[in-house]
């Protein structure tokens, strides 16, 4: 159970992150992280940390995409990796 709790965690606090410097990139007009990486992270188990990147630094809030499925997937994925960690104990 404490690996599957360390993963994601981990990739939370990367999509956390991911949101940070994707948005500072973005105010100093310097190369960016890409949607693609992003969504990765997410479906990956980082959508919480993603989400919360979002609305802590208003990042990426006027993508309908972001705005909608990001929740969504956090939802699914917190449920998968509760699902996956009851049942592998």
């Amino acid at each position: 159970m404490y690996p599957i709790l360390i993963i994601y965690i981990i990739l939370n606090v990367y999509g956390f992150l991911l949101m940070y410097v994707d948005k500072n990139r973005a105010k100093t007009n310097k190369w960016r992280i890409s949607e693609k990486h992003i969504w990765l992270v997410a479906i990956l188990g980082g959508a919480l940390g993603a989400t919360f990147g979002m609305k802590q630094f208003r990042h990426k809030t006027k993508h309908r995409q972001f705005v909608i499925l990001l929740p969504t997937l956090t939802v699914l994925t917190t449920a998968l990796y509760i699902y996956i960690s009851l049942n592998l104990s």
